[in-house]
């Protein structure tokens, strides 16, 4: 079915600006990849401390229990103490709430662990990574990439991300995280080279979508889901910001001229059909006559001299009529 769909404009090749031709856009958008997490950031003390408790209540307890055995601490009672204290430690794991833990036994893939406390046997169980549950937050770019117009853009965009299953991420790829990222930026380039500058500037809710899908079925095996991709800002180099804007300019004085010739035949037609309703009628037409002389003296405190041709218009047995008007209409 994927092959029988029609391409949508960002479903082309990407092009790059050769070195020669680069601008200074450089210094505009800052396209490194940088993955933010807070919470990995944060202290462990808690866990060390845990740890800590751990290997000197064991290490204790086994103290006494010789002490209470054989009646004396010896250098054997002690190393048996440290080994002990030191193996319930290295068994005794703790992860935190929004961590999910890979456990192997003997190289294979054993179970996930966490959150909370969780025991492995030492010596034949390992922790082979902690994964991070949460939504996590990849900003990345596309710097001086060509549009299918070869129109070189700097584009900023971010990614919300987040893994849900620890066992692919960990078994599925090396790095995941460094993935994402170049995949995020990667998919960027591609979707600009497939469209026009126009509509790479208009059109962000349509490039964003398809990031989306391209991402989600890139990153799918890796136990990773998209959550959304946002493109930030698009930077268009200023000679070309000024064409686009005389473009625009162009196009809304277009748009002004023919609203106004849609009102002038709105007016014609109109003065079409008043006209056909005056035809047969002398005496309304210079009654409309007369009120938009006064419509266009009133304001000004105008006098009006009417020669007598304008009084035989209305008839000899009409003139009182006439003179009777205008004093009705104030002159």
């Amino acid at each position: 079915m994927m092959g029988m769909k029609k391409p949508t404009p960002f479903e082309t090749g990407a092009q790059r600006l050769p070195e020669g031709r680069r601008t200074s856009l450089r210094d505009s958008v800052a396209v490194d990849v940088n993955t933010e997490i807070v919470g990995e950031r944060a202290s462990n003390s808690g866990i060390i401390l845990f740890s800590t408790v751990v290997f000197a209540v064991t290490f204790g307890a086994v103290v006494l229990a010789s002490f209470a055995l054989r009646s004396a601490v010896d250098v054997l009672a002690v190393s048996a103490a440290l080994v002990v204290a030191s193996l319930a430690t290295l068994s005794t794991h703790i992860a935190q709430e929004w961590e999910r833990v890979v456990v192997l036994r003997l190289g294979r893939f054993q179970r996930l662990a966490g959150p909370g406390m969780f025991l492995t046997i030492p010596v034949f169980e390992s922790l082979a990574m902690r994964t991070d549950s949460r939504v996590r937050v990849t900003t990345f770019g596309a710097e001086r990439t060509l549009t299918s117009d070869l129109v070189p853009l700097d584009v900023d965009a971010v990614l919300f991300w987040v893994v849900w299953d620890a066992k692919a991420a960990c078994m599925e790829v090396a790095d995941f995280t460094k993935s994402v990222e170049l995949a995020a930026q990667t998919a960027l380039r591609d979707a600009i080279g497939r469209a026009g500058v126009a509509e790479v500037a208009l059109r962000r809710e349509q490039l964003d979508r398809e990031l989306k899908k391209v991402l989600e079925e890139e990153v799918a095996p890796w136990g990773i889901t998209i959550m959304s991709v946002q493109v930030r800002d698009i930077l268009i180099p200023d000679e070309l910001q000024n064409v686009m804007s005389l473009e625009a300019q162009a196009e809304q004085r277009k748009k002004a001229r023919i609203i106004l010739m849609e009102a002038e035949q709105d007016i014609a037609a109109m003065l079409d059909e008043a006209g056909e309703s005056y035809a047969d009628n002398d005496r309304a037409l210079n009654l409309r006559a007369m009120h938009l002389l006064y419509e266009s003296i009133k304001d000004t405190g105008s006098s009006v001299v009417v020669p007598s041709a304008l009084s035989e218009g209305f008839g000899s047995a009409k003139a009182d009529d006439l003179a009777d008007i205008l004093k009705k209409l104030g002159r």
